[in-house]
């Protein structure tokens, strides 16, 4: 009874906690140009929900390039100013950013600029801007999809919202660990949770 016990309440907390409607826009993971949701850098990941992608073909290299005609950047700075168009919900990692960079520098969309640091700074040349400019509308789209993430991000992260699941992960875990529990509870509890999906779901 322990160990269904155990295996019940670790099934509820990855539940809870992992792939659910709660749960973190995947893990720390990205890819190449079509990198994936999630904080910290690394490969893989996931995008635009389950098993889709953050960037289309050509995309990330359009918003570097946008993002350099409105300030002349390094590396770290493009990385940070995506990160915060998402409101911290994804970054792209440095492996595919640079190259990115090195592309729009071989296409002479872009050139260094002077800078006070040893981090190479870069800006958008003439050609550069003049591609943004025919291609304003795809940026929008592009930066108004990332935006829709950190408002999503947003409403996840709510305070009263993340007090209650801690709330009823405790529970769950005491219940579940107390004398008496068996199958009959477990489908009280189950059922209890399902009534509440029901209801968020209605709201």
């Amino acid at each position: 009874m322990h160990r269904a016990a155990g295996l019940f309440a670790r099934g509820m907390m990855r539940g809870m906690g992992q792939g659910g409607p709660f749960g973190r826009h995947g893990g720390p993971g990205r890819g190449g140009d079509g990198e994936g949701f999630g904080r910290g850098h690394g490969h893989g990941g996931r995008g635009r929900g389950r098993g889709g992608r953050m960037f289309g073909q050509g995309e990330l290299r359009l918003l570097l390039l946008s993002l350099l005609t409105q300030d002349s950047r390094h590396g770290y700075d493009l990385i940070k100013g995506i990160e915060d168009l998402t409101g911290g919900a994804y970054a792209p990692s440095p492996g595919v950013v640079y190259p990115t960079l090195s592309l729009l520098v071989d296409e002479g969309l872009i050139a260094e600029a002077a800078g006070d640091t040893a981090r190479k700074v870069f800006v958008a040349t003439e050609a550069g801007r003049a591609e943004t400019a025919a291609r304003a509308d795809e940026i929008d789209a592009i930066i108004t999809r990332l935006k829709a993430l950190a408002e999503a991000t947003s409403r996840e992260a709510s305070p009263p919202v993340m007090r209650a699941m801690a709330n009823l992960k405790l529970a769950l875990k005491g219940r579940v660990f107390a004398a008496g529990f068996d199958e009959s509870v477990a489908h009280r509890i189950a059922d209890i949770l399902d009534d509440a999906a029901r209801s968020i779901e209605r709201l």
